[in-house]
């Protein structure tokens, strides 16, 4: 597919990019949604493992590493 054919096929695909969007300094520290902890969500039950998380999309399974650690301070603490 042609990015916007990947765009029209997904609105999250914005361009046909299918890393979750711009990798930049800012979005690094406000992805998804600025908080201190960007894997937590207001339920203390959920967390996000994704490609918007921080350190971004790739295939080194580094946010849902951080993702865990994450889930795992709630429960120790």
């Amino acid at each position: 597919m042609a990015p916007a054919q990947l765009e029209a096929y997904n609105a999250n695909n914005v361009g046909g990019d299918i890393n979750a969007g711009l990798q930049s300094l800012t979005q690094f520290f406000t992805r998804p949604a600025l908080r201190w902890d960007p894997y937590a969500t207001p339920d203390p039950s959920l967390f996000i493992c994704s490609a918007s998380t921080p350190p971004g999309g790739g295939v080194h399974g580094l946010c849902g590493w951080h993702a865990a650690r994450s889930a795992l301070r709630g429960v120790l603490h």
